[in-house]
């Protein structure tokens, strides 16, 4: 097939030359902002208009960790104004980032806060719906308001606002690393970031070894370390106290693991069995099956996506080069692989940890991506609006509430399998996109392409 015919596979055709932006694309433009404005006012308002203790109380713990440095106090020692009283849990490096925010009066990094935080959700939908965003053409800035507007309202989104918390921004930085066809910055080193800021996305590290992606393995770990010995050399003394010490107190200094936020596989468990040697032993069993099964569907999605970029009308694929998967050439099908790869990989982060809050699952945005696609499989689409339903409602709450002694058992029965309702999705959805997804996508690259004609009897086809 010459490369000029089009690409198999479902693929993208190339863009047509970028016109000059008119008056007309400038309206769009604004229109889309105005979009994304509206949906997320309400959210905003609501919760920067709550009770100075009760509003981004994460962002407080960045301020004080802030504050601690510039008066030279013991970062670990700090904790906020009550009644929270909660801990600085970060490292070092963390708290340094957070220094410009102390400097700030509180309603000026309240705000400026809320403006980076929507930005990263904007930069996140952009990877998440490239190909359905791609479609919209000129009206492409509506889509993303739409998008950023529907992404917001979901809850793990909604926590982030109050909160104050980080997710959008480690989400961001891990989403563009893994997704990004070319980089202006060394392939990892976005990671290596998250990582120093948060060890959550050390994830990310086991996922470019499975891949084979050694540029981005090394460039991570060195970037990780970079910063971490920077923080050193500034803070050794705070820097001591967390590698050898409030690190190793565990997750009930981020919160009660039993809470009902808490989502991760270590939550759900500590909310059935009392504490003692057997349930971490089961915790242990766990971790080891979840996480085994999950890197092997993301490294299955990640190899599909390879596969069938080589399928397209690029160069044979040798399995070195996957991110040539991002390349809108390879089609739709290969990018939505590629995805869900890391999309399952930010699930894992979640599940994984001691302590995986409901607000972390904000990866359930890169899920939605995933599925959806280009927007042309009905089937897909169906799936990922009943998600987008799923985690509009805070169903864990609704699961605690059932889960009072003053229920009835087969009430307080299903009032813990909801209560687990976030974090038993996210175990879902490693499997549909780890399976079902890409089974569909593998299937459909088989199929013949119904939107080209065949050629006329007697032609020659390349």
């Amino acid at each position: 097939m010459r490369a000029g015919n089009g690409v198999r596979g479902g693929a993208l055709p190339p863009r047509a030359p970028r016109r000059q932006g008119g008056p007309a694309d400038l309206l769009i433009l604004l229109a889309g902002v105005a979009l994304a404005v509206a949906a997320i006012t309400p959210i905003v308002v609501h919760w920067l208009t709550n009770p100075p203790d009760q509003r981004m109380v994460d962002l407080e713990v960045y301020r004080d960790g802030g504050a601690a440095i510039l008066r030279g106090a013991p970062l670990y020692e700090v904790l906020t104004q009550p009644p929270q009283l909660l801990p600085f849990t970060y490292p070092p490096f963390a708290a340094l980032l957070a220094v410009p925010f102390t400097l700030l009066p509180w309603r000026a990094a309240q705000g400026l806060w809320t403006v980076f935080m929507y930005a990263a959700l904007a930069i996140i939908i952009c990877y998440a719906f490239r190909d359905l965003i791609r479609r919209a053409g000129r009206w492409t800035p509506v889509a993303v308001g739409a998008l950023v507007g529907a992404g917001a309202w979901m809850w793990p989104s909604y926590d982030q606002m109050r909160f104050g918390q980080v997710g959008f921004f480690l989400m961001a930085l891990c989403l563009a690393d893994c997704a990004a066809r070319s980089a202006r910055w060394p392939r990892g080193a976005l990671v290596g970031i998250a990582i120093a800021i948060k060890l959550v996305p050390g994830v990310f590290l086991i996922y470019f070894l499975i891949t084979g992606r050694w540029d981005a393995l090394r460039n991570a770990v060195l970037t990780a370390v970079a910063a971490t010995l920077g923080a050193f050399a500034l803070l050794p003394s705070d820097s001591v106290d967390f590698w050898f010490g409030a690190l190793l107190e565990g997750g009930e200094r981020t919160g009660s693991i039993t809470a009902t936020t808490n989502q991760a596989l270590n939550g759900m468990i500590a909310r059935i069995i009392p504490e003692s040697p057997v349930r971490s032993l089961i915790w242990l069993i766990f971790l080891l099956a979840v996480g085994y099964a999950g890197f092997k569907f993301a490294r299955r999605a990640t190899f599909a996506a390879g596969d069938l970029a080589a399928s397209s009308a690029l160069r044979p694929f040798n399995g070195t080069d996957l991110m040539r998967a991002a390349d809108p050439a390879a089609g739709p099908g290969a990018y939505s692989l590629l995805l869900a790869g890391i999309a399952i990989t930010g699930l894992l982060s979640v599940l994984l940890s001691p302590v995986g809050w409901m607000h972390h699952l904000v990866w359930m945005i890169a899920v939605l991506g995933a599925l959806a696609g280009d927007g042309r499989d009905a089937r897909r689409c169906l799936v990922a609006a009943g998600l987008w339903i799923y985690f509009l409602f805070p169903l864990p709450w609704y699961g605690a509430a059932m889960s009072g002694t003053n229920h009835l058992l087969i009430t307080r029965f299903f009032g813990r399998i909801v209560q687990d309702a976030f974090g038993l999705a996210a175990v879902a959805m490693i499997v549909v996109l780890g399976i079902w997804l890409v089974n569909r996508l593998v299937a459909a690259k088989d199929r013949p392409d119904s939107s080209r004609s065949e050629p006329p009897v007697g032609t020659l086809t390349p």
